[in-house]
């Protein structure tokens, strides 16, 4: 069988044209004939066809098979799954005191992260204040320290007010208003 590539018409090995369901047959064969070839250097390669190959270990050099540190494998199945991102945002969390130090931290505690930008509550209004003034600083020694664009803003809140909502059984509105005198 030969096929003329300049026409792009199968070509019998009589030289006459092929159509029809000797075409078919034509293409079956050569798809067998490619089949084998590729059957006999899989077997040379993997060591297949007869004699059986011993499993030989993997050598000095690194291999799949070798055990893995879990972290390692972590990271992989991280950056597999697209989870690099939330687990960069929640390394924000877990090391906030080394990303900003203990003084900010032992007045400040991260309360959110979402889209860029962390929320922080401080422990009083002059801390908020301060905060707000170092936030250029902070956000430097984040991205230093968990990488960039994890965190681009930074947005302080004061003290949380007190609740005056008491109990699980709280009723909306205003209510009664004559218990302060």
């Amino acid at each position: 069988m030969d096929n003329s590539a300049d026409t792009g018409v199968a070509m019998g090995t009589d030289g006459a044209a092929l159509n029809g369901p000797d075409l078919a047959r034509a293409a079956l064969q050569a798809a067998r004939e490619q089949s084998k070839a590729k059957r006999s250097t899989a077997r040379r390669r993997y060591g297949g066809g007869g004699q059986r190959r011993r499993r030989s270990w993997s050598g000095p050099g690194a291999d799949d098979r070798d055990p893995q540190p879990l972290g390692r494998l972590a990271s992989r199945i991280a950056a597999e799954r697209g989870w690099a991102d939330r687990l960069s945002g929640g390394r924000v969390f877990g090391e906030w005191s080394t990303l900003v130090g203990g003084d900010i931290a032992e007045h400040t505690k991260p309360v959110a992260l979402k889209d860029g930008e962390l929320s922080v509550q401080a422990e009083s209004t002059a801390w908020a204040t301060q905060l707000r003034l170092l936030q250029r600083q902070i956000l430097k020694r984040i991205a230093d320290g968990v990488g960039k664009d994890v965190v681009r803003r930074i947005k302080v809140q004061g003290p949380a007010a007190p609740s005056w909502r008491h109990g699980p059984r709280h009723i909306p509105g205003r209510g009664p208003r004559d218990t302060y005198g």
